[in-house]
């Protein structure tokens, strides 16, 4: 009987020794336990106020043909993004101490993975085991002690993108890592150190499934996230989401509300309650993301897709309440942008031949007065809050750079020369600052498409002293529009995903 028990145990050892046994959901994770079982028992909890994790890990190490350390983790097919803002706590005991985001094939001990590595040290590294049992390799990053650390799934092969807050990605990557179709994705933190456990926190997770492939632009549409962005610390918040697409988020003045639009409609969104609420647009039910509360916060500038325009985009202005639509632009397609600071004017897109340029009208309708006219796409203007100054982009140059002119379209003159496509600058009531929405350079100056990464950056009104304040997936959408908060401190932009919120 002694020797039946004793077979039991040892079973029962090896058992747990290969696959731990999960726990409960926390956030984005289906489960989290210890993989290779580390001494000293590990957690991982979720505060679903401030949206961020805390992982208390130890373990031997991850490393050679066996790794021990704590993993908070779900199930994921296909591609994906994941990405963090990630730190330690306290000053450690082990400078091999790690933490960051990691694939398995499985929950072994000695399983395949790709995992995108930050040690106590600083040293950052692509670590990836082939084969279960196999030697770990790994590719190290020119960054050390990242703060925002990114892992990319495409096939077989793997990308990590890390950055020090404010500043681009640095990326490396390996390919041929065949993981299988499903995989274990999630955080880790491993103490390095048998004895010891070490505590790190996790903000700002974002867990990113990008459209099946095929898809089409403007009739498949993947889930959107609508957050809040503290613009000094990065800090983020999701305060709403949708299965279908939701875009530009408008701050109302009185710091209450954010406008939005979503099949064709506008929406009014609480902040308090977080509950949106149709606005009464009249017969305008086909609104895209060009939409602009004017200064004094008193009315809504919106682009209807005219059925007596063969559905092209036409301006109209109507009181932020709701209301019946008064029509402004007799040509189309145009797409409003921005209200001068008097309420008198407005500036917008028009297309014209073939040819998009800025444009200004009177509030009252008339004739139009064309600002811009050299070749290539102008977009995207706005007026500074003192009136001074119309900022917009334009690809006249080659890339799509940030550019500003008197209200009157004279002295233009050219903000942003850097290796990024800049979209949509918006003034911050104080004025301060500018933020712009920035493509990597493989997009096609004159788009800005759906789904795709990319960043916010601020920046000083002349363009000096840019920085990054968001990493996001989204793009078209994300903050076409004026999105500041009255105080200047937050924006509000929408990302993206096929994956489902957390509950």
């Amino acid at each position: 009987m002694r020797r039946i028990l004793w077979t039991i145990t040892l079973l029962f050892v090896v058992f747990m020794d290969g696959r731990p046994s999960s726990q409960s959901r926390v956030g984005y994770f289906d489960a989290h336990a210890d993989v290779g079982r580390p001494a000293i028992t590990g957690s991982t909890s979720y505060d679903a106020n401030a949206q961020t994790y805390t992982i208390v890990g130890a373990g031997a190490n991850m490393w050679g043909a066996r790794d021990e350390f704590q993993f908070a983790h779900r199930r994921l097919s296909g591609d994906f993004i994941v990405r963090a803002h990630a730190a330690f706590i306290g000053q450690g005991v082990n400078p091999h101490r790690k933490l960051g985001w990691i694939v398995r094939r499985g929950l072994e001990a000695d399983g395949p993975y790709v995992d995108a590595a930050v040690h106590g040290d600083g040293l950052t590294s692509l670590q990836f085991r082939r084969t279960a049992g196999g030697d770990t390799e790994e590719v190290p990053s020119t960054i050390k002690a990242p703060d925002v650390i990114q892992l990319e799934r495409r096939g077989t092969t793997y990308i990590m993108s890390v950055a020090r807050f404010g500043e681009p990605f640095t990326n490396v990557e390996v390919s041929n890592v065949d993981l299988g179709n499903e995989v274990h994705v999630g955080l880790f933190v491993c103490s390095h150190d048998p004895q010891v456990s070490e505590r790190a926190t996790f903000s700002d997770v974002r867990i990113v499934v990008p459209p099946k492939a095929g898809w089409q632009p403007y009739r498949d549409y993947i889930g959107s996230n609508l957050e809040v962005l503290t613009v000094k610390t990065g800090a983020r918040m999701v305060v709403h989401t949708e299965p279908d697409s939701i875009q530009a988020p408008n701050w109302t003045l009185d710091d209450k509300a954010l406008i939005y639009n979503r099949r064709g409609g506008l929406y009014r969104f609480d902040l308090r309650t977080r509950t949106p609420s149709l606005i009464d647009t009249g017969f305008a039910s086909s609104n895209n993301n060009d939409h602009v509360l004017s200064f004094d916060g008193r009315q809504l500038g919106i682009s209807h897709h005219a059925k007596e325009d063969n559905n092209r985009s036409v301006i109209y202005t109507l009181p932020v309440t709701g209301g019946v639509p008064k029509r402004v632009t007799s040509n189309s397609p145009s797409y409003f942008h921005g209200w001068s600071p008097d309420g008198k004017s407005l500036v917008y897109t028009g297309v014209r031949n073939g040819e998009l340029d800025i444009y200004k009208i009177s509030v009252d309708g008339g004739e139009e007065v064309r600002l811009t006219t050299a070749p290539g796409a102008d977009d995207g203007s706005e007026y500074t809050p003192d009136g001074q100054w119309i900022y917009f982009n334009s690809a006249r140059t080659g890339r799509m750079q940030i550019w500003r002119m008197k209200p009157d379209g004279s002295g233009q003159e050219q903000i942003t020369k850097d290796d990024f496509n800049n979209w949509f600058p918006h003034v911050s009531p104080d004025g301060q600052s500018l933020v712009v929405l920035s493509y990597l350079a493989d997009v096609d100056p004159a788009e800005h498409p759906f789904y795709r990464q990319v960043y916010l950056r601020t920046m000083r009104l002349d363009g000096s002293v840019p920085r990054v304040v968001a990493y996001v997936y989204g793009g078209q959408g994300t903050i076409n529009v004026p999105s500041w908060s009255p105080d200047s401190t937050r924006l509000a932009f929408v990302s993206n995903t096929a994956l489902p919120a957390p509950h």
